[in-house]
Formats: C-alpha cells, sequence, structure tokens
C-alpha cells in the first residue's frame, strides 16, 4: 500500500533535519508523498522542491504550512496542505506572525537571562539565522546546557504557561487562519483534534464553527492517537464531513521517539487521503 505523511517539519521551523534529508529519508523509507509543515513558515519549501526535482524523487512534496492560532484562549493548530508558498499577501501574513514570535522569545530569552541562564537568540537559532524559534528550541538549550535532563524537565519547569519564564504571544484567530489558507489556495485542516484535551461537547462546538468557517479536513491519523482516539475522530471527520487527514509530527531529533511516516512504529497514513484532497484541491479550482 503506498503511505504518506502529510504534517512533517524540518529545520526551518523546530524540526532537525533539513528539507533534504527529510525527502532522504522518506525515500528511504517508502513514502509516496510528505507534506512539509513548519511553523508559521513556508521558507523551506523551494528548498525541498528543488531538490526532489534535482534527484528526481520518487515521490510528492507537498507545500504546507501548521499556523498557530487560538480559539477561546486555547493554542490551536491548523495544517494548511497545497500551500501557494509565492503568494505575496500570504507571505505578508506570516511574517506577521513571525514578528510577534520574535518578540516573545526575545523576552522569553531575557528573563532567563535575568535567571543567571545567559541565553541569546543567536543561540536558539543555532547558526540558521531564518529558524522559526519555538519552546522547542528553548528546550533544547537548557538540556545541552545541563539545566534540565530532558525535554520532559523542561517544559514543566521553565517552559509550560504556569512558569515565570514564560510569555504569551498574540495569535491569529482559528478561524481567521482557515480563511487565510483557503485565501491563498490551500486546503485548512485541523491538527491533532485530542491533543487540546477539551470535552466531546466543546470538541464538537468548535469543529462546527470551524467548518462553517470553511474547514476541510481533520487529522484522523495522528502519532499520538490511541486505537480509540482514531476511531473517535474519523466519526467526527465523518459526522462534519471532513476529510481525514493524518501525520507524524515528525520533528527529527526534537521528537526522537516519532519517525517520519510511522510516528511511534504503528502509524499508516494511506495515499487516499492525499487522492481526495487532491480532488477537492482541483474541484474548487484554489491553487
Amino acid at each position: 500500500m503506498k503511505t504518506i505523511d502529510l504534517h512533517v517539519h524540518s529545520a526551518f521551523s523546530d524540526g532537525t533535519f533539513s528539507p533534504e534529508e527529510i525527502i532522504d529519508l522518506a525515500i528511504k523509507k517508502g513514502l509516496s508523498a510528505f507534506a512539509l509543515t513548519d511553523h508559521d513558515t513556508v521558507s523551506g519549501i523551494d528548498a525541498a522542491l528543488q531538490y526532489a526535482q534535482q534527484i528526481n524523487a520518487p515521490l510528492q512534496v507537498i507545500p504546507g504550512i501548521e499556523i498557530s492560532a487560538e480559539h477561546h484562549k486555547k493554542e490551536i493548530h491548523i495544517v494548511g496542505l497545497y500551500i501557494n508558498h509565492h503568494d505575496t499577501h500570504f507571505i505578508r501574513e506570516i511574517e506577521v506572525f513571525a514578528e510577534r514570535r520574535l518578540h516573545r522569545n526575545e523576552e522569553m530569552a531575557a528573563r532567563f537571562q535575568k535567571a543567571g541562564i545567559p541565553m541569546t537568540i543567536e543561540d536558539l537559532q543555532e547558526g540558521n539565522p531564518d529558524t522559526i524559534i519555538t519552546r522547542a528550541h528553548f528546550a533544547r538549550y537548557l538540556i545541552s546546557h545541563h539545566v534540565v535532563k530532558d525535554a520532559k524537565e523542561a517544559f514543566s519547569d521553565y517552559l509550560g504557561e504556569d512558569s515565570p519564564f514564560y510569555v504569551p504571544r498574540a495569535r491569529i484567530a482559528a478561524t481567521e487562519a482557515i480563511c487565510l489558507i483557503l485565501q491563498n489556495g490551500g486546503i485548512p485542516v485541523l491538527a491533532h483534534p485530542i491533543h487540546y484535551h477539551m470535552t466531546e461537547s466543546d470538541l464538537r462546538k468548535m469543529i462546527a464553527e470551524f467548518k462553517e468557517n470553511g474547514l476541510v479536513g481533520i487529522e484522523v491519523k495522528y502519532s499520538n492517537h490511541t486505537t480509540q482516539d482514531e476511531v473517535f475522530v474519523r466519526r467526527l471527520s465523518q459526522e462534519f464531513q471532513l476529510l481525514p487527514s493524518g501525520g507524524s509530527d515528525f520533528h527529527g531529533g526534537n521528537k526522537p521517539d516519532i519517525d517520519l511516516g510511522t510516528g511511534r512504529g504503528n502509524l499508516t497514513i494511506p495515499y487516499e487521503y492525499l487522492e481526495q484532497f487532491r480532488s477537492w484541491h482541483d474541484k474548487h479550482n484554489t491553487f
């Protein structure tokens, strides 16, 4: 069976693999396609597409993004598939997200400095000035400088929302993110719905609102989903007439227990999912 992965991060956000390395790994793993969905940036897409063409890669590279948004003060992630990554309006909008994130990261770094932990933005970028810094970069710094022993401790003691080092940032409303992706010609997909730890009633209300605003897909298959979770989300996809999606949320060394395409070892995302998205995309003339 042909398999795919529609949720993948590179070093252009908080992954550790370059786009080229991801393509090499995808070929090695026998994937038929993957979507590069870095956080709030499309900066790695050209590198991925150019390398795939250069080596005549036997797989499809889908331009994508994962937008960090907000719904009722809760952080919600919307994946965009088949993004037009050269759309100047879209790029201007996500540059605003990046600017907000930078200001937030500078304030967090300053708080660590005041506490005697001398991190800088340059330290967090690790030699790549184009990278989008997330809390995973802060965690990596804390681990490498022996402040904590692992990412779990970093997030629980230093990077959680109740920590004195944590700084919230202004986010776009999730419904606005959906509209932005649609205006760009992309396909908006609700990422990892179980991840938000919402009651079933609240989750249904949120999905209904997102559907009214143009949501097209939902991640049915995901690395952290149990069998029960997958059955539940598949039922939601049918109830709200959303196309099923699936992704590992691969981050390379930042999530070493999650592999490209196969997640924690038992993830299988059928090529049929991509065919359904492509059919929707063509039908709506959105590219």
